[in-house]
């Protein structure tokens, strides 16, 4: 019988072996994944003082007409433009906000472009209606935008200067005084 318990025992060994080494293996290939990840990631950064990349989306409104928002047709005034999403629970908890803070500043040189991220057009129009957005909602159906941008967590907004400069990337969602304090920041003079 002692014969046979060695065998076992070996073979249990080598088994936790064989088992520690594979996960040991893969945390090593996951740590070396997201060390080159963020180095990537540092390099290409849109921050603030960095000049606001153009871009162009289609527009959604109640109508289906095809009304695009295109940054540079915006130079002159400030701008916020936020990346957002409906399933995203702080998106929909300053939205409220940003359609108080727009109504005022609008007439103030300041324009709110919020671009969703959402897959589905139908969710974008209940959720426009829900809050009664007043302000262009675009949609980024291929995430171009949000890439062009290194969007990483939502919401995050990028209050943009009438000169097309980035002035301050806020990653999070904003409370009322502080989304004021930033638009004034970008208002135009």
């Amino acid at each position: 019988m002692t014969n046979q318990k060695r065998p076992d025992k070996r073979r249990k060994k080598r088994n936790r072996l064989i088992f520690r080494t594979i996960i040991l293996s893969v945390l090593l290939v996951a740590v070396v994944y997201a060390l080159v990840s963020n180095l990537n990631k540092e390099d290409t950064n849109v921050d603030a003082g960095d000049p606001a990349p153009d871009f162009k989306l289609q527009q959604i409104n109640e109508n289906d007409e095809l009304e695009t928002v295109q940054l540079s047709d915006l130079e002159g005034k400030g701008v916020m433009l936020n990346f957002w999403a409906t399933y995203c629970k702080p998106c929909e908890a300053e939205m409220p906000y940003m359609e108080k803070l727009y109504k005022e500043y609008e007439n103030k040189g300041i324009e709110i472009v919020a671009v969703s991220l959402d897959f589905n057009k139908l969710v974008i129009n209940r959720f426009i209606d829900k809050y009664d957005l007043t302000f262009p909602v675009a949609h980024d159906t291929t995430e171009e935008v949000m890439n062009l941008y290194k969007v990483g967590p939502i919401p995050s907004s990028f209050f943009i200067s009438p000169e097309g400069e980035i002035v301050e990337v806020v990653d999070g969602a904003l409370t009322l005084d502080k989304l004021e304090g930033y638009l004034k920041q970008i208002q135009p003079e």
